[in-house]
């Protein structure tokens, strides 16, 4: 039986003063969808959290958005 997957909009600040916007992680529940944005964003602090509604498909630029501010939170050394 697979397992309904939803998706959660984050707004974050980074543990070096960062805020990042318009995070969007899939996940059972808030909890699990957290848990993997913490594995990327060490000691971050959730500003907003939210259930996204509606199926949209997700946008290749937003995730090459994504991989660009992991990028450069790897450069700056505090992400």
């Amino acid at each position: 039986m697979p397992v309904e997957m939803k998706k959660f909009g984050f707004r974050i600040r980074t543990r070096g003063g960062s805020v990042v916007e318009n995070l969007t992680i899939q996940g059972r529940d808030r909890e699990e969808a957290e848990r993997k944005l913490r594995q990327v964003y060490h000691h971050c602090v959730v500003l907003e959290a939210s259930e996204m509604m509606g199926a949209a498909p997700a946008d290749a630029s937003d995730f090459e958005g994504l991989i660009t501010l992991i990028a450069d939170e790897g450069r700056r050394g505090d992400g």
